[in-house]
């Protein structure tokens, strides 16, 4: 497997020390460099071309969502990964429109970080239990729930798929739990956005939410 890059974005010294050791682990990331503001992050991208920048929300000058939409923007092949404390719908939900294909909270264990700069690395998306729920539950509160018949039926395996995405799982999680490999998973969850025309994992569950196919927690 190709080395992954990866630029760590957070005005926290003690908190990119900590997220710079618990990925520098893996001997296939290299942490290419450290930003503490939005812009200083920006600027490292352009200079250091990283495959994953994992982004804080809150930070001073530019905040992590506005930084997101400018590197999703310029450089829409770079990955983003949020991770912070915030798990409101204000931060989570404009964080994942500005671009963010993961959002991971702080207190994840190191596995499920280094699992989530994998997910968001091979094209994937990586949310905590809690996102996972807090964004099903907006679409829910926030959209009519109701299939209207133009979602192509799924199997009964991307059924169960399905539901454990909607837990927050991850794809080594999910393959765990129903005992197939991970690249089997990642052919359920492939169908699944090939028959629903949605581009990631984020989408499917919003999809999912919206035709109340799966609940919050």
């Amino acid at each position: 497997m190709p080395e992954i890059r990866v630029l760590i974005v957070d005005d926290d010294p003690l908190v990119r020390s900590a997220l710079s050791h618990f990925v520098s682990r893996d001997p296939e990331i290299n942490v290419v460099g450290e930003a503490e503001t939005g812009l200083e992050g920006i600027a490292a991208v352009e200079r250091e071309h990283p495959d994953v920048v994992m982004m804080d929300v809150q930070m001073p000058e530019m905040d992590g969502i506005e930084a997101t939409a400018v590197i999703s923007e310029r450089w829409p092949e770079v990955k983003i990964l949020a991770v912070t404390t915030l798990d409101g719908s204000d931060t989570v939900l404009p964080m994942l429109s500005a671009g963010a294909s993961g959002y991971l909270l702080k207190d994840s264990s190191a596995a499920s970080i280094l699992e989530g700069v994998r997910e968001v690395y091979s094209g994937a998306s990586s949310l905590s239990p809690r996102i996972a729920s807090l964004l099903i539950k907006h679409v829910r509160d926030t959209e009519p729930v109701g299939n209207d018949g133009t979602l192509e039926v799924l199997t009964e395996r991307e059924q169960e798929v399905l539901q454990r995405l909607a837990q927050g799982m991850s794809n080594a999680e999910i393959a765990r739990t129903l005992i197939v490999s991970e690249g089997t998973v990642k052919a359920h969850l492939g169908r699944i956005m090939s028959k629903w025309h949605v581009r990631d994992r984020v989408q499917i569950l919003v999809t999912a939410a919206h035709a109340g196919l799966v609940e919050f927690r």
